[in-house]
């Protein structure tokens, strides 16, 4: 899911309407492996503090202790967060902006935190992973439209990156409530490891009033955008309808009437589906932008 957003950003949205960008293909090949290199290391030391956990929660699916050792876990999170550090100071040399080298050390250090401290925080947790969920967007505008401003070209340069901080901030929004969906549906390992989620401390059904709440959020914000910005074109109002509003309705609904574990898995499935078709629609821009 990363490397496709990443990979519209570049190809379906900056390139093809003159935006001034800094990445070869080689850049933005370098950028898409260090930040899924960073993130498979965040998965994998969080998979490593939570085995007591996933072993309540998700038996099938446990893998450090069943299919590797924690030592061999421990050895591939740090061997994929030295080569994803190394691959972002690389393609932050290759833009003239050293500077940017920064970001993939701060990623790499708040998903170590976020594994050993803060996903056991009351909504904290949550907070920070969506933020750096909604960062494998943005970063691409970070690499790709900053380097480039000009005099010239800066009004468009902050127009495009504007437009790539929308789809940031729809991923932030969505892995938000999928985040808190997923601790709807692990309460009872979390419950037993002691860990501080919002349905642990206001319960589960205060915090699926909540999600649901929450859930209204994209669902209007986005039914504005598509009523006020994509009403012309009805390609792009009907895609939005139908793969995005839609869900996000059905969503909403299905929220306000869960229950069980498996409901919560599905709204959490559904949940991904929502950001594949987000991401998806970055490829309407050439119907929108060229109308």
């Amino acid at each position: 899911m990363i490397a496709l957003g990443q990979c519209l950003i570049k190809y379906a949205l900056l390139e093809p309407f003159g935006a001034s960008t800094s990445l070869d293909t080689l850049g933005i090949v370098v950028l898409i492996l260090a930040t899924l290199c960073i993130a498979a290391a965040g998965n994998i030391i969080n998979d490593i503090y939570d085995v007591e956990t996933d072993f309540i929660n998700k038996p099938d699916k446990l893998v450090i202790g069943a299919s590797i050792s924690e030592k061999t876990a421990y050895n591939l999170f740090i061997f994929l967060n030295v080569v994803g550090v190394v691959l972002g100071y690389y393609v932050s040399y290759s833009v003239d902006k050293s500077e940017f080298f920064a970001m993939f050390v701060v990623i790499s250090l708040l998903l170590y935190i976020y594994a050993t401290y803060l996903k056991r925080t009351l909504i904290i947790g949550n907070i920070v992973v969506s933020v750096l969920v909604a960062l494998s967007i943005l970063i691409v505008g970070i690499f790709e439209l900053l380097p480039g401003i000009t005099a010239y070209n800066q009004q468009t340069q902050i127009t495009f990156f504007k437009m790539v901080l929308d789809y940031a901030i729809f991923a932030f929004s969505i892995n938000l409530l999928r985040e808190i969906a997923k601790d709807l549906e692990d309460i009872d390992g979390d419950y037993k490891a002691n860990m501080n989620t919002l349905p642990i401390v206001i319960g589960r059904e205060r915090a699926t009033h909540m999600l649901f709440v929450l859930s209204l959020i994209p669902l209007l914000a986005i039914a504005i955008y598509t009523i006020n910005t994509l009403y012309k074109n009805q390609i792009a109002v009907g895609y939005f309808l139908i793969f995005i509003i839609g869900p996000l309705l059905y969503l909403s609904i299905k929220i306000f009437s869960a229950k069980t574990k498996k409901n919560y898995r599905h709204i959490s499935n559904i949940l991904k589906l929502i950001m594949f078709f987000g991401m998806l629609s970055l490829l309407l821009y050439k119907f929108i932008l060229l109308r």
